[in-house]
Order: C-alpha cells, then structure tokens, then sequence
C-alpha cells in the first residue's frame, strides 16, 4: 500500500501545505506539520479548513453558523468573515502528518 492511496482521496484535487504557527494545536496540527488538503471535498460546519482570507493563507475550524473562522488554541480570538472580506474557501484538512526528523525540502524560510 502506499501513501498516496492511504491519505490521499482526490489526487487532482489534493495538495499538501505546511501549517504554520500554534493556532490549531488543539486538534493536533503543529507548526511544521504538513497538512493534505482536498479541494474536492464541500466544507462543512465544524471542518478544519485551509482559506484565503484578505491574501493570507489561513488553517482554522470553520463555524458556518456564526461566519467565524475559530483556532483550536484559545490563546486566539475568532475571526469574524464580514461581507467585505475577501475569502474563499481553498480546500479541507483531511489529513495532518508530523515529521519526527525535519526533511531539508520542508523548511520554511
């Protein structure tokens, strides 16, 4: 078996990303981590989503019903999405994976 087969659903749909920062630590994504998104898969309340949100790239847990983008670490405030804002849901997190010894390829610079 392989690793694409086992977290990969949508291979012309997914793209892994690197998470950075400690704003979602509480569901166990770590600064460094590489996350697998799926553009395919329709987000839904309460999936942890990758955004663009006014040019930035951001990972959060997307409350549908309140239109905030919340972190799992409490030490950050959610992000109310107000009509002017621009954001675009980019894919959902399916997947995390944390490199126990760091490969030259996925420094961040």
């Amino acid at each position: 078996m392989s690793l694409d087969e086992l977290l990969i659903e949508h291979p012309s749909s997914t793209f892994i990303g690197i998470a950075q920062g400690e704003s979602m630590q509480d569901v166990g994504i770590f600064d460094g981590d590489m996350i697998v998104v799926d553009r395919y898969e329709t987000a839904r309340h309460g999936d942890v989503i990758v955004a663009n949100f006014n040019g930035e790239f951001v990972c959060k847990i997307l409350d549908m019903h309140r239109r905030l983008l919340l972190s799992s670490n409490q030490k950050f405030q959610p992000v109310t999405i107000h009509d002017h804002d621009d954001f675009s849901i980019e894919g959902v997190v399916t997947r995390s994976i944390r490199c126990h010894r760091r490969s030259p390829l996925l420094v961040v610079k």
